[in-house]
């Protein structure tokens, strides 16, 4: 998929309810195996609904099905040819039959710690479905794992009609993200307040978002091929400035006098514009895929600290004051040092 691909209204409502589309998906592909299984008369048809179920159903995203399809494929081979080798030994001695078992069980346990847990676990699943057969009865456990096989292809298949993306679903929480930051900075530092806001709900609920996108990173990659890196670093800088803004508006509001003086410097309250149209900027990239970044102005942030520095000389008594500022002073700079980051790392991502 092209990461650079413009979300159209439809696209962005889809996503938005995610939930209701992975329901329907689920039902209709079900309702569709199930009549499958019934017209071709397929001995042993549970398994492949169960399967289907099972590959499904945690999941929506295209990079996550093929992945947990093609685990559990492997798992299954892997667990039916030690679940056949298992009902051979049955009929030679049941001693040895266990012994393999607990061997086969003891991998799966040591592999389920490893780097594929999923697969790992459907070995030890697939081996206790295939010696649930009559002693044996090979017939029945070819089945069974021709079954999980067949359940595992047509859930790629049903995920693969107009699969949902993890990328796109990342890019639009993204954007909300963006966007929900800047109204919180906007009501932080308005003019019109003279009361400092209660923002503390908002700013949890900010970061309880981009905790959440983590969930999104593993699979968009898988689909776009960008470097988990990449998304790390984004999510790195969007905690980062959740936790800037709340120590910003903190020492915005520190003290009426720091207030004050703050609300009077010009070339501060441009530098807030400034930063206020550069989130939206991010915010329109990340819905067009345009991949031209709005980068902070670093010439306006030293105009900033040389006007500050003339207020500072007017209140060298006040402490608490001059603390206030010179706070206030390095959060804006490091908060327009992290868009301009982020602003980099959503080009790269969008320019993959």
């Amino acid at each position: 998929m092209r990461p650079d691909k413009s979300l159209s209204p439809f696209e962005i409502r889809l996503y938005h309810h995610y939930r209701v589309v992975h329901g329907v998906r689920i039902a209709l592909a079900f309702v569709l195996t199930f009549l499958l299984v019934r017209l071709l008369n397929i001995p042993e048809g549970t398994w492949p609904l169960i399967t289907l179920v099972v590959v499904m159903g945690p999941i929506s995203f295209w990079g996550n099905v093929v992945p947990r399809a093609f685990d559990r494929i492997g798992g299954t081979i892997c667990g039916s040819a030690l679940g056949l080798v298992a009902l051979k030994l049955e009929l030679l001695s049941l001693p040895f039959m266990l012994l393999w078992c607990a061997g086969a069980m003891f991998l799966c346990g040591w592999l389920a710690l490893g780097k594929k847990p999923y697969q790992a676990l459907l070995i030890g699943i697939t081996l206790s479905v295939v010696v649930g057969a009559p002693a044996g009865d090979m017939e029945t456990a070819l089945w069974r794992s021709g079954d999980v096989i067949f359940g595992s292809l047509l859930a790629m298949l049903f995920t693969g009609i107009w699969p949902q993306r993890a990328f796109l679903h990342w890019r639009i929480q993204m954007a909300n993200y963006v966007t929900a930051f800047n109204r919180v900075y906007q009501a932080g530092f308005s003019v019109n307040l003279v009361e400092r806001p209660r923002l503390e709900k908002h700013l949890q609920k900010i970061l309880n978002d981009v905790v959440k996108m983590r969930g999104l990173i593993t699979p968009a990659s898988k689909e776009t091929h960008i470097q988990k890196a990449i998304f790390e670093a984004i999510q790195t800088v969007s905690r980062n400035m959740v936790c800037m803004l709340e120590l910003q508006i903190n020492a915005h509001w520190a003290s009426r006098s720091s207030h004050f003086v703050m609300l009077n410097a010009h070339t501060l309250r441009e530098t807030q514009l400034m930063t206020q149209q550069t989130l939206l900027t991010i915010a329109h990239a990340l819905y067009e895929g345009n991949p031209q970044p709005i980068l902070a102005n670093t010439e306006k942030l030293n105009e900033i600290v040389a006007e500050l520095r003339e207020l500072l000389r007017e209140h060298q008594g006040d402490a608490l004051v001059e603390n206030s500022i010179h706070g206030y002073v390095w959060l804006s700079m490091e908060l327009a040092r992290q868009l301009e980051l982020m602003s980099h790392l959503i080009c790269r991502a969008l320019r993959k």
